[in-house]
């Protein structure tokens, strides 16, 4: 054994010796509820779950969440677009959210200095036009200052918008460096150029479409401190009219001795998310790969596997398995998009989608979250349903009756904001009331950490400040921590394991900051109050260490 890693075993024991004399001799804890009773025992409240992954998609094409249409024309446009993501970071962190989904290649261009493709035209309003700053980089920074997950949104295939706002069906309409226009080959429009609608598609059947796609979306996941890579419904165009996907020719030149079309076309998707996931895992293996797609894979009329459902389906009409990319476990996590109402829906009924998602996760180590239609809230254009103001609560309720549902992931920010019929202050309240982790990978590499040490607790002008330090932080066979959870006690007491099981303690997660020590003011801590604090470490994959000896706050 190493020198070091016989130092670290040796902190090791020391500090776990620590635990059993943790308290301070003039603290007297008001409960003997220090057990060593493991946290699966425990009785926890499921509105303060521990973990649940919680998120808003922040869509950039054609301006919709960020950044806005108006930032481009603004006198200071860089500081006004910083501003205005700023502000939805602001809402994230008042919801007790832990991640964000940004869309960070909209139209086969790039919201970072790419060498593959052009600079999104959603920077500036033009094409191609370099904005004079980074701002994935700024993007990615931002969030982990709030330690809210990273999760970079790319649309693989899709190269432009429909006219007049969009290029179109016009391939000169685009940036003059677009590799469209340098392989006019690659592309098809689709509706047919002139028909309404119409736009242009990178071709998935083409074996060098596909490696290109992923080449220019690897150099924002080798590049970037991403902490997931998101890819949202569209594969093969969904369908228009009668009209159908003009790939004759590519059929013939690269079926891969495919008879099927429909079977050929599937798995040309197939073979970018099993390869995407490979070259993921192989640049950064602790970066996750997840698919929000069309909520109903197949209906039971189809398919005995399919859903209780009369809908589209998305094996069928944009030919994505989604399925299949579970079972195989080649994504770490789901986003069905579930975008529509509880009841008296055959069609697509929520509450019969949530039980088959649940199931088909079953038994994989592919998490499931919910995609929800904050959008359809309180706009008369979608029914009545959508003018009851606890429509979204109650989906997040019902998902509580299937432990395999592990967050919900909000489209988009922009409605998030506007809270039409006051339905995002109600399910905030009833279901996000206290932070929560996000959901751990067991699968995705892991180092054990340490317990935090709490060096200091002491009272301040604007409340209690907490200070501690991660022993042998990255040291040997032992993690990093990137990320702390501070719990609150109120009294002195032993809170012992049950006391973190869920979230109601749990008053805040921050980010690990360069150096040593880490330091937290708890604002809300009433004058005069006594209480408990814990500290725990988490690693970039969300692994939680074991709780710090208590700190007490006498006075």
């Amino acid at each position: 054994m190493k020198p070091t890693r016989l130092a670290a075993a040796g902190l090791i024991t020391t500090l776990l010796g620590s635990l059993v004399a943790a308290a301070p001799a003039n603290a007297a804890p008001d409960t003997a509820s220090a057990t060593s009773t493991s946290s699966t025992n425990c009785t926890t409240d499921p509105a303060t779950p521990k973990r649940q992954f919680r998120a808003m998609w922040i869509s950039s094409v054609v301006n919709i969440d960020w950044p806005s249409k108006a930032s481009q024309t603004s006198p200071d446009r860089v500081a006004a677009q910083q501003a205005e993501y700023r502000e939805l970071l602001d809402l994230a962190e008042r919801l007790n959210h832990n991640a964000v989904v940004v869309q960070v290649r909209p139209t086969a261009d790039a919201l970072w200095p790419s060498p593959y493709e052009p600079w999104s035209e959603y920077l500036t309003g033009t094409r191609g036009q370099d904005p004079g700053w980074d701002p994935l980089a700024f993007l990615v920074d931002e969030s982990h200052k709030r330690n809210l997950e990273f999760h970079a949104w790319f649309n693989p295939y899709r190269v432009s918008m429909p006219a007049p706002g969009g290029a179109g069906a016009d391939l000169n309409l685009l940036a003059p460096d677009h590799p469209a226009r340098q392989h006019p080959d690659w592309t098809f429009a689709y509706p047919p150029a002139g028909v309404a609608g119409s736009r242009l598609y990178y071709n998935p059947g083409i074996p060098e479409v596909r490696e290109f796609v992923q080449t220019a979306m690897m150099d924002a996941v080798s590049r970037y401190d991403v902490d997931g890579v998101h890819f949202d419904d569209y594969f093969y165009p969904y369908p228009s009219g009668s009209y159908q996907v003009p790939d004759d020719a590519t059929f013939a030149a690269h079926n891969r001795g495919f008879t099927d079309r429909a079977d050929w076309r599937r798995d040309n998707i197939n073979l970018l998310i099993q390869e995407m996931n490979g070259k993921i895992k192989a640049a950064k293996p602790r970066v996750k790969f997840g698919v929000s797609p069309f909520g109903i894979w197949r209906n039971q009329t189809a398919d005995p596997l399919g859903s209780d459902t009369t809908g589209s389906q998305s094996y069928d009409i944009i030919s994505a398995d989604t399925r299949k990319w579970v079972k195989q476990e080649w994504i770490d996590y789901v986003v069905p998009q579930l975008y529509w109402y509880i009841g008296q829906y055959p069609a697509a009924d929520y509450a019969r989608l949530v039980p088959w998602w649940a199931e088909t996760v079953r038994g994989t180590r592919v998490q499931l979250y919910i995609g929800q239609a904050d959008y359809k809230s309180g706009d008369p254009a979608y029914g009545p349903f959508w003018q009851n103001p606890r429509e979204l609560s109650d989906h997040l309720t019902l998902n509580r009756s299937y432990p395999e549902v592990q967050g919900n992931v909000h489209f988009s920010a922009v409605q998030v904001r506007a809270n039409r019929l006051g339905a995002t202050d109600i399910y905030a309240a009833e279901h996000y009331s206290r932070p929560a982790l996000v959901p751990a990978m067991t699968h995705l590499p892991a180092k054990p950490l340490l317990f935090p040490v709490v060096t200091r607790a002491a009272r301040q002008a604007d409340g209690v400040r907490l200070t501690w330090r991660q022993p042998a932080d990255g040291v040997g066979p032992l993690g990093t921590a990137t990320s702390y959870a501070i719990y609150r006690f109120d009294g002195t007491t032993l809170p012992g394991r049950c006391g973190t099981a869920d979230a109601a303690h749990l008053v805040d997660t921050v980010r690990a900051t360069p150096g040593g020590a880490q330091s937290w003011v708890d604002t809300s801590a009433v004058p005069g109050k006594r209480y408990t604090y814990q500290v725990t470490a988490l690693d970039r994959s969300a692994n939680e260490s074991p709780a710090s000896p208590p700190a007490f706050v006498l006075r």
